[in-house]
């Protein structure tokens, strides 16, 4: 609906007065960033408040069924497997401070719109029109206060506006300052924030310093990237000054995206003997969202270093290893540790004879907590409400995450390495099955459709493509002797691949249709114009395509004013057909030697 040069946009349960000018930043396509925020959020505070004996409530959610055992009768064995079934803690929760009161009296509630005294503590660091603040408000329960900053105040009397038009008033609170000076202004151990949530426009890597040191022990950052030209490898020295990292331009980009910021945040966590430790971090559509809990303990911050590695890439087949940075060695109750050893690579690649790149460091260790991914389904399916609106999406995304090898950094694609030796693609199964026939594991990946993550070496890999171009066979004698098909396949395979399609070949997310990747919404859905600071109108995407591309196609007179370059050289047989001109200048002529006969040379 718009009035008065004004939008109202209704968003899970919130309603937003936005400008119809360009004023504050909206993207109505990361509707699916916040509403896996409003689910992630809402099982941390279900985490958070558990250990204080306090319940929340969220509205249309089933009670969760629990099995109830006579331990009268059962043994020990079914009274420790029902403990499993019903109360195994997440690793995110091993790492939290013990239960602070339990006790046998009912616990209170905290339902959706009430201040709890002993809830989350939430900063949204860059909050525009304060719709993701204001859907806090309204659909997460457990919240003690909410404030929503931002540097713009144009933004942040919109923010007042839209927290009076929902009635939140009670919960969120309107801030104009720098991001980064609200962080630092709350960095003592009381006035820290539970949940910090930093989605910019670009790059976070500014805001990362003063996030790891304002959030309480324990607490939650949830921080967004759209930065991905730099990130996936567009400008390796960009990437380097912003994260502490070199991204390089492979099939596996996506990925490495995530394990730089990861390590970009460990790495500054690190400075003030603080750590990470990942819940959820997820590509998807044109940006990055990483969730992650951090903690304070010098023992633990020695570790960080094996938890990094170097990545060698090979430009010629896209064969990759990793070499991690540290190493760390038990010894009975002690840790040694110790530089790596290395490289895990030659000066040229073993398969192709091409040489190798390095990039990183990234975070090598899992990306994601399953056991709290497994909490959010579970929460989803308990709902009898649709309670948000890219609910399938989330289920589908999240049904993937959970199927990925956590201890496989990095993926490999089906279409390069079968475009490497010049042959034609294997199917999914087919490839699945392969590597299963051989003994590995292998899962797919949320960040790319036809990734394959597996324990195989790269040897094995190129041996099972070894066997498929036999059975499909290129046209050797079109090799040449420097690419990298010819030196693969010059190589016998040493194992015989068996493409007999396994039933475990297809994980369950495949079999049952799930939504696990994005279809284009609308047209142009990518990222938007940045906000203009005093208002006003940007110029359309559309309009800037329609100026600055396709100018062959839409008209072809305005090349007419440009000179012919083969005409020049006397080799433009076009004539008048030609859409460049055919009449060379004065200058062009002296600067142009001829022939005997006039013509151009």
């Amino acid at each position: 609906m718009e009035i008065s040069g004004e939008t109202i946009i209704h968003e899970g349960k919130a309603s937003v007065i936005f400008p119809s000018t360009n004023q504050v930043f909206y993207n109505p396509v990361q509707e699916f960033n916040r509403d896996l925020t409003c689910a992630v959020i809402t099982e941390f505070a279900r985490l958070h408040l558990q250990q204080k004996g306090i319940k929340i409530v969220v509205p249309g959610e089933r009670e969760e069924q629990k099995l109830v055992v006579n331990l009268s009768e059962a043994g020990e064995d079914n009274m420790n497997s029902s403990t499993e079934n019903n109360s195994a803690p997440t690793s995110a929760e091993n790492n939290s401070a013990p239960t602070s009161a339990e006790n046998n009296s009912a616990p209170t509630t905290a339902s959706v719109g009430e201040p709890c005294p002993e809830g989350l503590r939430i900063l949204e660091g860059l909050a525009a029109s304060g719709l993701r603040s204001i859907r806090f408000a309204c659909e997460v329960p457990g919240l003690n206060s909410v404030v929503a900053n931002d540097f713009s105040a144009s933004a942040v009397e919109l923010i007042k506006r839209n927290i009076q038009h929902n009635n939140v008033g009670n919960l969120v609170t309107a801030s104009y300052s720098d991001a980064r000076m609200v962080m630092y202004n709350r960095m003592g151990a009381r006035d820290r924030f539970d949940v910090i949530d930093l989605d910019p426009y670009g790059s976070p890597s500014m805001f990362l310093d003063a996030a790891v040191q304002s959030v309480s022990e324990g607490g939650l950052l949830c921080i967004t990237c759209t930065d991905m030209a730099v990130l996936a490898g567009n400008s390796g020295e960009t990437c380097y000054s912003k994260y502490g990292a070199m991204s390089i331009k492979s099939k596996y980009c996506h990925e490495m995206a995530l394990r730089i910021l990861l390590h970009s945040l460990d790495l500054r966590a690190n400075c003030y003997q603080r750590y990470i430790v990942p819940l959820l971090c997820v590509s998807a559509d044109f940006y990055i969202r990483v969730f992650v809990r951090v903690f304070t303990g010098q023992a633990k911050v020695k570790m960080c270093a094996s938890k990094q590695a170097l990545v060698y890439n090979c430009v010629g087949c896209g064969t990759y290893h990793l070499q991690r940075m540290g190493k760390a060695t038990s010894h009975g109750n002690n840790m040694k540790y110790s530089p790596a050893t290395g490289p895990p690579v030659t000066l040229n690649c073993e398969f192709c004879q091409q040489r190798q790149q390095l990039g990183g460091p990234i975070w090598a260790e899992s990306l994601h907590d399953k056991d709290f991914v497994e909490r959010i389904l579970s929460a989803l399916d308990r709902n009898n409400s649709k309670r948000f609106k890219t609910a399938e999406r989330i289920q589908g995304v999240l049904s993937m995450v959970t199927e990925e090898l956590s201890d496989v950094p990095l993926y490999y694609t089906l279409d390069n390495l079968s475009s490497v030796i010049r042959c034609n693609t294997p199917s999914l199964l087919q490839f699945r099955s392969a590597l299963l026939h051989a003994g590995h594991r292998v899962s797919l990946s949320h960040a790319c459709k036809n990734a394959l993550k597996t324990d195989a070496p790269p040897s094995v890999i190129w041996d099972i493509m070894r066997c498929w171009e036999k059975q499909n066979p290129v046209k050797r004698e079109r090799l040449s002797e420097t690419c990298p098909a010819f030196h693969i396949l010059s190589k016998e395979p040493r194992i015989e691949a068996n493409f007999d399609i396994r039933q475990d070949a297809n994980p369950k997310s495949r079999k049952l249709g799930l939504k696990r990747f994005q279809e284009n919404p609308e047209a142009n859905w990518g990222p938007k114009a940045r906000a203009k600071a005093g208002g006003g109108l940007s110029t359309a995407l559309e309009d800037k395509r329609k100026k600055y591309q396709n100018k062959r196609k839409k008209d072809e007179s305005q090349l007419k004013s440009f000179p012919c370059k083969k005409f020049k050289k006397g080799s433009c047989e076009l004539g008048d057909n030609c859409c460049y001109s055919h009449t060379l200048s004065d200058e062009t002529q002296e600067e142009s030697p001829t022939t005997h006969d006039g013509a151009p040379s």
